[in-house]
C-alpha cells in the first residue's frame, strides 16, 4: 500500500426529515445564498423544506445552474454574491449544483480571471463557506473537494480540487430522490460505479481494505440498481444508493492506491463537444478503456470479475472478456446506451478529442501511458 495523508472534514446529516436541521448549522447573523438549478426543487417539495428551515435567516437566491455547470453562469452568481454581501452559500441540488457552488465559493473571492482556477494557472488561497442539500446522488461532490466546470464559449470542461472547498456540512435525505426520472437515476448509478472503478481498476498494491470497500460499493450499486426502477419509493433502496454514491468519491477508497481517471477525462470531452450526459459518456468509454488497457489492468479485471460478477470459469482472457461484457451489460440494463454511434458521434469527434489531448500534452491513466493515440483506439473501439 502506498503512503498517504487523509482528512475529510465534511459533516454528514443523513436520513428522513433532515432538511429541517439546516438552521442548526447556520449562524443567526449569516446572509445565505441558496443556489439551485432549473427549478425541480420547487416541484418536489425540497425548496419549501429549505425555505421553512431558513425561517429567521436572511437569504437570497440564485437559480439556473445547468447540468454540467457553465463557467459563465457561475461568474454571474459570484458577481451577485459581491453585490448582496452574502457570506454563506447553500447548494440545493445534485452534483452539478454542488460543483458550481464550489467554484463560485472560490471565484467570488478570487482576484483575477477565475477561469485560471480551472486551468491551473491560478491558485485558490481562500473560499467562501458553504453547505449542501443533496437531491441527486451521483458525483459524491457532497463529501469531497473536487469540482468540474464547463466553459460554454470554448466548449472546454475541466476539473479542479482544493481542500478549501470541502462543504461544511451536507444534508442527505433519501426521500428527496423519489421524484427523479429514470434516466437521472441511471446516470447517477453509472457515475458512482465509474468513480469507484477509476480508483479500483488499476494495479494491485495490496490495499485489501480499499479493495473490499470498493467492491462492496459496486455490489450495492448492482443489487439496488436492479430494483430501484420497479420500487421507486422504497426508502432503503434509495438510502443505500445515496450513501454508496457519497462513498464512491469521498476519498476513502483512493487512499494508498493508484488512480486512473482516463474514462472521466475522455468522457468530459464528449459532454463538452456534444452535450451527452456525463453518466452516458462514462458508460460509453469505460468498457473501451478496459478493453484496450486489459493487459495493464489484467489482475484487477480478473479480481473484479470474480468478486463482483462471480466470473470464475475459463482462461484469464476469457474471464477478462466476460467481465468487460458484464460491465457493459450492467450499464445497458439501466437503460443507458453504450456506443458512440448510439449518440450520432462519428470519427470527426474522435479526431477533435485526440487533437485536444495532443495540444494539452496529456497522457492519462495510472501509468501515464494512455497517450492521445491510445485515446483514439479506445474511442474507435466504442463506435
Amino acid at each position: 500500500m502506498n503512503n498517504f495523508t487523509f482528512c475529510n472534514p465534511v459533516k454528514i446529516i443523513f436520513g428522513k426529515d433532515t432538511i429541517s436541521k439546516l438552521s442548526k448549522e447556520l449562524s443567526n447573523d449569516s446572509k445565505v445564498m441558496i443556489i439551485y438549478g432549473g427549478g425541480s426543487i420547487k416541484n418536489n417539495g425540497v425548496y419549501d423544506q429549505v425555505i421553512n428551515a431558513l425561517t429567521g435567516h436572511k437569504f437570497v437566491e440564485f437559480s439556473g445552474i445547468e447540468p454540467n455547470p457553465h463557467y459563465e453562469t457561475c461568474i454571474k452568481c459570484a458577481d451577485m454574491i459581491r453585490r448582496e454581501n452574502v457570506d454563506f452559500l447553500l447548494a440545493v441540488g445534485g452534483g452539478s449544483v454542488i460543483d458550481a457552488t464550489k467554484f463560485i465559493a472560490a471565484a467570488a473571492l478570487y482576484d483575477g480571471d477565475a477561469w485560471d482556477i480551472m486551468t491551473g494557472k491560478g491558485k485558490i488561497i481562500k473560499a467562501m463557506p458553504f453547505g449542501t442539500v443533496l437531491t441527486l446522488p451521483a458525483t459524491g461532490s457532497e463529501m469531497n473537494s473536487g469540482s468540474v466546470i464547463t466553459k460554454a464559449s470554448t466548449q472546454e470542461k475541466f476539473a479542479f480540487n482544493s481542500t478549501l472547498v470541502f462543504p461544511k456540512f451536507s444534508v442527505l435525505d433519501p426521500e428527496t430522490t423519489f421524484s427523479l426520472p429514470p434516466k437521472q437515476i441511471a446516470n447517477g448509478i453509472i457515475d458512482t460505479f465509474v468513480h469507484v472503478m477509476e480508483q479500483y481498476l488499476t494495479y494491485n498494491v495490496n490495499a485489501k481494505l480499499q479493495d473490499y470497500f470498493a467492491e462492496s460499493i459496486l455490489k450495492v450499486l448492482i443489487e439496488e440498481g436492479s430494483k430501484v426502477f420497479e420500487n421507486p419509493y422504497d426508502y432503503d433502496i434509495r438510502a443505500n444508493l445515496m450513501w454508496a454514491s457519497t462513498w464512491g468519491l469521498n476519498g476513502w477508497i483512493a487512499k494508498g492506491v493508484a488512480e486512473d481517471w482516463s474514462t472521466h477525462m475522455i468522457g468530459h470531452e464528449l459532454t463538452a463537444l456534444h452535450g451527452i450526459d456525463h453518466g452516458q459518456t462514462l458508460a460509453i468509454v469505460l468498457p473501451g478503456v478496459m478493453g484496450i488497457m486489459k493487459d495493464d489492468k489484467e489482475e484487477k479485471i480478473l479480481q473484479l470479475g470474480e468478486r463482483v460478477f462471480n466470473i470464475t470459469e475459463g482462461s484469464n482472457q476469457d474471464r477478462i472478456i466476460k467481465t468487460i461484457d458484464a460491465v457493459d451489460n450492467f450499464f445497458q440494463s439501466l437503460g443507458i446506451k453504450t456506443r458512440l454511434t448510439d449518440y450520432n458521434v462519428g470519427k470527426e469527434t474522435i479526431d477533435s478529442i485526440v487533437k485536444r489531448f495532443e495540444d494539452r500534452n496529456w497522457a492519462l491513466g495510472e501509468k501515464g501511458n494512455i497517450t492521445p493515440e491510445v485515446v483514439r483506439e479506445i474511442l474507435i473501439k466504442r463506435m
